[in-house]
């Protein structure tokens, strides 16, 4: 699943985010796409467990990978 947060105000990229998070199991990935690193966002992430990964994008934008840990 990818979801495009690109255009969106603080806190609206990362509101979405955490709730298609809750939607995935153990062992899926979630794929986002922001206009700027996410770095509120990567507290979150280490608090509840996920691993994530961030790849700038040729746009200027950045994608981040997140995984959830499994159970």
């Amino acid at each position: 699943m990818v979801i495009d947060n690109r255009g969106l105000e603080p806190p609206q990229p990362m509101m979405r985010t955490l709730k298609a998070l809750e939607k995935i199991n153990p062992g899926e990935s979630l794929s986002i796409i922001n206009d700027r690193r996410p770095m509120f966002l990567y507290e979150e992430l280490d608090e509840l467990g996920y691993c994530h990964e961030t790849e700038p994008r040729e746009d200027g934008s950045y994608q981040i990978n997140i995984t959830k840990t499994g159970e």
